[in-house]
């Protein structure tokens, strides 16, 4: 069935606010994966803050031909079905999200991805930055050696403490 012009109009403007918006944009092919699947991975990129477009390659052409940053941008990746995954909030969490749906179905394959500057990624880039610790995980390790130094002094000072009250102990039983 065929799309409407409004329809189509519609799509390239949702597609031109995602992708002027995203940090991070990430195709997908997802040819063998059943509307259940979709609703699921959905489902997930929701919760990461992520969104899932399924549109066609032509008209997120005609999306990124209006979007200064990807006027140049090589499109040559953008063939057979794919999904977009976009996100405005976090760098690397479309990757991630499609990383980890597709561990468990493996009919979701990288296509490779657009970054904010307006660079293609290949597929091995995208999957690179699908391995990369996220955001809050980098700043928890940051705070955890920055704390370190104060709990390795409290732990000093705390056992010295209890082998001082031990040797009180022992010479007031004595």
């Amino acid at each position: 069935m065929a799309i409407s012009r409004d329809k189509k109009q519609a799509l390239v403007a949702k597609m031109v606010s995602a992708l002027s918006d995203s940090k991070l944009t990430v195709f997908a092919q997802y040819k063998d994966l059943t509307v259940a699947d979709l609703q699921e991975l959905r489902a997930q990129a929701r919760e990461a803050g992520v969104s899932i477009v399924v549109i066609k390659n032509r008209l997120v052409r005609v999306a990124m031909s209006q979007v200064a940053t990807y006027k140049d941008t090589d499109t040559s990746a953008l063939e057979g079905q794919l999904l977009y995954a976009t996100s405005a909030d976090d760098e690397i969490a479309p990757a991630k999200v499609l990383d980890t749906f597709a561990k468990t179905h493996p009919a979701l394959t990288f296509a490779g991805g657009f970054s904010n500057e307006g660079l293609t990624l290949s597929i091995d880039d995208v999957k690179a930055l699908a391995g990369l610790a996220s955001k809050e995980q980098l700043i928890a390790e940051v705070v955890a050696q920055l704390l370190s130094p104060v709990h390795d002094t409290t732990n000093a000072l705390s056992g010295n403490l209890h082998a001082l009250l031990d040797g009180v102990e022992a010479k007031a039983t004595a």
